[in-house]
């Protein structure tokens, strides 16, 4: 498969995520003493994976998250050069969903940015790589089966729906330092000042998943 057509893949399920996922979060609110808009959003960003899996993933298996192609290129499904390429895919894609919902709803509007759980780093930081573990957990191991191909898709949106029902009254759930980025960098202030946080934890997230999934799953020596 042309690489040019996985980043390209990989940049339109990066937009749909921000711009469909974020933008349910931003049109119907996260707060969970509402809990139809908080169960909202969830489900959109787990249906969102769904759409996208069973559209983009028979061309570049579906990442749209760095902390998903880093777990991947750590288990040699992704060669560096792809990597690389996903990496700058997904960013852009991100970006440009966050500016068509900004166009959209408004320049008041929060994005679906994130934000640190009661003003605290450390705990916002833990929070996300546990979520993160979680799901790209949850990626590999059901990606390591071609019989388990038709059902994928399904498994890993639904996993993502179940760390943003626990995660989004903490962070708001990132588990995807593109996603954090696009609609940090138009909503600025606290939104941007934290944003290494949702950046650096994802990726921490998804390298730990990699390598304990590597030695849970890997061949015993003879």
């Amino acid at each position: 498969m042309n690489s040019l057509k996985k980043y390209i893949a990989e940049f339109i399920g990066t937009f749909v995520l921000v711009f469909f996922a974020c933008g349910t979060a931003t049109v119907v609110g996260c707060n969970s003493e509402c809990g139809s808009g908080y169960l909202l959003t969830a489900l959109a960003f787990g249906l969102v994976i769904v759409a996208m899996a069973y559209s983009i993933g028979n061309i570049s298996g579906c990442h749209i998250n760095p902390a998903v192609s880093i777990a991947m290129l750590i288990n040699k499904s992704l060669s560096f050069k792809d990597f690389l390429g996903y990496i700058v895919a997904q960013f852009a894609g991100a970006t440009a969903g966050a500016a068509a919902l900004k166009a959209v709803v408004g320049k008041e509007s929060t994005l679906g940015a994130n934000g640190l759980y009661d003003d605290k780093w450390l705990i916002s930081f833990i929070i996300e790589v546990i979520l993160t573990f979680v799901f790209v957990f949850a990626i590999l191991g059901v990606t390591s089966k071609v019989e388990n191909s038709s059902v994928s898709g399904i498994v890993i949106g639904l996993t993502l729906t179940l760390v943003h029902i626990l995660g989004i009254s903490f962070t708001g759930t990132s588990v995807n330092p593109a996603r954090s980025f696009g609609p940090a960098i138009f909503v600025g202030g606290d939104a941007l000042s934290s944003l290494w946080v949702f950046i650096a934890a994802p990726l921490v997230g998804g390298v730990l998943a990699a390598l304990v999934y590597k030695f849970l799953a890997g061949k015993k020596s003879e």
